[in-house]
């Protein structure tokens, strides 16, 4: 007998259906997924970048010093320095520290103290300008760390001993505060590595330095009380490019040995007390751009080698004692954007070469090559003047004179008038005498 066939499956009803669906959809799936590490920092990348998870902050003692400087450090003053004054910071950690910081237009009650520098001994440049500060004992860390220091119309005075100190300086700037110090060598002697000089307006006293530093290639002792001749200490700087050392009492000769200085492109040697000609040695400086000798007791003619001197674009040789022709005709003029040669008595200019509406400030040379004097007021209005000198000025000025000596047209017309009168009065008396 054959077993009974299994019983048909049993369809689903459509509620059960609805139900497993549900059931399906409310499970999450739960999936396996690997993901990458985190990009490691670039160790080139600064500390300050703001990619970096921690900021470097300035050191807080600095911070301190800054306050008294009534510079505001809410805000990172690295960052954001302020109108007045500049920060430049390093990028150390955990803190920054400052490495150059400048100081404009302070307050006057402003003040640095010892304590303050101290804490800001890692500057390797400091700037004041316009700051009327009064003295300070400055920090033997500072002294060391310094290579720039600029004093402008800052600090009511400093000693010569006290910038002595700045032994690693490149660059020294001292202008318009008065320095204490018997010459310029107390201040230069041990600045080996100075590069640019600059000490002005400072009321210093005494003499070029006798030795300088091979390094400078700038100089500038102007308006100050310095005395003596230029020293070969200076001729001999080859890498010398400006060389300012006016308005002060230097007499002697120009060196001839300032032909060495092959690098100079500005030379000034105004308002002193130098003598003698102007060295034909300055033609071996192919590049000055800049030269002023004026206002000192120059005498002889000027050299011709100077119209040669193609990159010439200053020159300034009035109040001296020069004489004879000027050798420069109007295209090296025009070519100069300053050019200066008056209160040179016994200078003249060939009126032939250079017009006299140029207003040297120098009078035209006659047929011997002297300057031609004004007409004297004594002189009559018919007087020759010589061959070579027919110049329109000369004509106005002896036209003015003649307009001037002549008589008043209003006095002219009075006396016409009354001559006039005094004929009818006559001519009335005899036509009377006539008619009777």
């Amino acid at each position: 007998m054959k077993p009974p066939p299994p019983p048909p499956p049993r369809a689903l009803s459509p509620a059960l259906i609805v139900v497993l669906l549900l059931l399906l959809l409310s499970t999450p799936i739960v999936t396996s997924v690997s993901l990458p590490d985190p990009p490691a920092p670039s160790p080139t990348s600064s500390p300050s970048s703001p990619s970096t998870s921690t900021t470097s902050t300035l050191d807080p003692k600095q911070a301190i010093a800054l306050e008294s400087l009534n510079i505001p450090t809410s805000r990172d003053p690295c960052a954001q320095p302020s109108f007045h004054n500049a920060t430049i910071c390093d990028s150390a950690k955990p803190f920054r520290h400052l490495i150059s910081l400048r100081l404009a237009n302070c307050s006057s009650y402003l003040s640095l103290s010892f304590t303050a520098l101290k804490s800001l001994s890692t500057l390797r440049s400091l700037s004041l300008l316009n700051c009327p500060l009064s003295p300070v004992r400055l920090p033997p860390e500072l002294a060391y760390s310094l290579t720039s220091f600029s004093s402008v119309n800052s600090f009511r005075h400093i000693s010569g001993v006290w910038l002595s100190q700045l032994q690693n300086l490149t660059s020294l700037t001292v202008s318009g505060v008065q320095i204490k110090a018997s010459g310029p060598f107390v201040i230069l002697a041990h600045m080996t590595k100075l590069k640019t000089l600059t000490i002005s307006g400072a009321n210093l006293t005494g003499s070029l330095p006798g030795h300088l530093h091979s390094n400078l290639t700038f100089i500038d002792f102007s308006n100050n009380r310095l005395k003596g001749n230029i020293p070969p200490s200076i001729t001999m700087l080859d890498s010398l490019e400006l060389l300012n050392l006016s308005s002060n009492s230097l007499s002697g000769e120009i060196p001839s040995s300032i032909g060495d200085l092959i690098s100079l492109t500005n030379l000034s040697l105004a308002s002193n007390s130098f003598s003698g000609s102007i060295p034909d040695s300055i033609s071996a400086l192919p590049g000055i751009l800049h030269m002023d000798l004026s206002s000192n007791q120059l005498n002889g003619t000027i050299p011709k080698f100077i119209s040669q001197m193609k990159s010439l674009r200053y020159l300034n040789l009035a109040n001296n004692n020069l004489r004879g022709v000027l050798p420069f005709n109007l295209t090296f003029i025009k070519r100069l954007e300053v050019f200066k040669v008056g209160g040179n008595t016994n200078l003249c200019y060939n009126h032939s070469v250079i017009s006299s509406k140029m207003k040297l400030g120098i009078s035209p040379c006659d047929k011997y090559g002297m300057p031609v004097t004004p007409p004297s007021k004594d002189s009559s209005a018919d007087d020759s003047t010589d061959d070579d000198y027919d110049d329109g000025d000369a004509e106005g000025i002896r036209h003015k004179k003649e307009h001037h000596h002549g008589p008043n047209k209003f006095v002219l017309g009075v006396a016409i008038a009354l001559s006039s009168i005094v004929f009818l009065i006559i001519f009335l008396i005899l036509c009377s005498k006539c008619c009777r």
